[in-house]
């Protein structure tokens, strides 16, 4: 495994855990998983371009 692999599969478990379905979430709206969804973008983008 590559580490952009690990990287990738990080950042998704890192957005499954920012999605306010939880009680003590529901109040944070979709700023995080909002911010971790763009970080996730632009991992894909620079594993898909070669640069990581």
């Amino acid at each position: 495994m590559s580490i952009g692999t690990i990287l990738l599969i990080v950042l998704v478990l890192m957005l499954l855990g920012a999605i306010p379905s939880w009680p003590h979430s529901k109040g944070w709206g979709y700023g995080p998983s909002g911010g971790l969804g763009l970080l996730l973008i632009i991992v894909v983008i620079l594993l898909l371009t070669g640069r990581l």
